[in-house]
């Protein structure tokens, strides 16, 4: 039938749009070095212990008690 053979090549021509299509996004993005979705790292900040907290809290309590020091005399 004619019905099918244009439905065929209608699927053959959108395979090779889809194709072109992805080929120039993925050009495009690795121009820009971007990932593909989903897979971008998070930066992750550094967590205090709460030791290294009681640490910096006694250094900033002395840092501060010297400059209160210096201020007075």
């Amino acid at each position: 039938m004619e019905i099918d053979r244009i439905v065929a090549d209608l699927r053959r021509e959108g395979d090779r749009i889809g194709k072109a299509i992805a080929a120039l996004l993925g050009s495009a993005g690795a121009k820009r070095g971007r990932r593909g979705p989903g897979t971008q790292k998070r930066k992750r900040r550094g967590r205090l212990t709460p030791e290294g907290r009681k640490r910096l809290s006694d250094a900033m309590k002395r840092r501060w008690a010297e400059r209160r020091k210096m201020k007075k005399g």
